[in-house]
């Protein structure tokens, strides 16, 4: 099925501002690569600020709706951070592009519009911190530090965008089981988180961004 032009200016915005960032990208170079004219642009972007955020509030809408759908049913604290580190390692994988421009972009943004994604990006954290905590106070997680080691693992899980292939020889499932180990460890928690998390959050990630099996 053809690419409406909305489709195209976003396809573009979304590989131009990851490869060259938000302020490295011109006009000229979105019209080209979207393929229509520089004077027809606006007509189907508006700004190119209002571009940047409405590539930013769908990835993280997309991440909290996932997260919310996976834990609805889950009240183990080790379960659930497994989930959550499941989801962030393949909506990683399957979508670097928007990812990178979430992750690298937010200072492009002005005042009004970065309080808006930056609030949708806390909200998103509050999750895994509010986890976290629950499996200290449940004392299956030793974390001296909660805070740093949520950031840690945050970044951890993100750097999956840089580096992983389809093409490589670890399937993506097998790859966020790995890095659910990695976060347990990092938590020196002892438990093991079962299956029914783990397969219940990549079916939610195949849905949401539609990664083949």
């Amino acid at each position: 099925m053809a690419l409406t032009t909305e489709q195209r200016v976003r396809r573009a915005a979304v590989k131009l501002f990851a490869a060259k960032g938000f302020h490295g990208t011109g006009i000229r170079d979105l019209a080209h690569t979207a393929k229509i004219s520089s004077a027809s642009l606006y007509h189907y972007m508006g700004t190119k600020e209002d571009l940047l955020v409405g590539i930013m509030r769908e990835c993280l809408d997309r991440l909290l709706l996932a997260a919310r759908q996976t834990l609805e049913t889950v009240d183990d604290p080790v379960a659930a951070l497994s989930a959550l580190v499941t989801l962030h390692v393949m909506a990683h994988a399957a979508q670097p592009d928007e990812t990178r421009v979430v992750d690298h972009e937010v200072g492009a943004l002005s005042r009004s519009a970065r309080q808006g994604i930056v609030a949708l990006r806390d909200e998103y954290e509050t999750i895994w911190a509010d986890t976290i905590d629950a499996g200290v106070a449940a004392g299956l997680f030793d974390v001296p530090d909660p805070a740093v080691t949520r950031l840690a693992l945050l970044e951890m899980c993100t750097g999956v965008a840089r580096w992983y292939s389809p093409r490589g020889p670890l399937p993506l499932d097998h790859l966020a089981a790995r890095y659910a180990q990695l976060a347990l460890r990092m938590l020196d928690c002892p438990a093991s988180p079962g299956a029914a998390a783990a397969e219940r959050a990549r079916e939610v990630a195949s849905r949401v961004w539609r990664i083949r099996p």
